[in-house]
């Protein structure tokens, strides 16, 4: 959990909003003693997360991370050892 002043709080609102709405949870303070709390709404939807949905970043295949055969595995290492 994070903790930010008030005036933090004030001037950075939409990043916090930004960080609330992806489950994090803010603590806003005032001369050191929290005095509010912002967190995801209980009606908010969590964040689906994509694999390749990083800006720049495109997945080409799909079966990257399938397991390998024995063929593709002695291919790969051929020459290394």
């Amino acid at each position: 959990m994070k903790t930010v002043t008030a005036a933090y709080a004030r001037a950075h609102l939409p990043e916090l909003l930004n960080a609330a709405s992806q489950g994090e949870r803010i603590t806003i303070a005032r001369h050191r003693k929290p005095v509010a709390e912002l967190g995801p709404s209980r009606e908010a939807h969590p964040p689906t997360r994509v694999l390749g949905g990083v800006k720049g970043i495109k997945v080409f295949d799909r079966h990257w991370a399938d397991p390998m055969t024995e063929e593709e595995i002695a291919k790969m290492l051929k020459d290394r050892y």
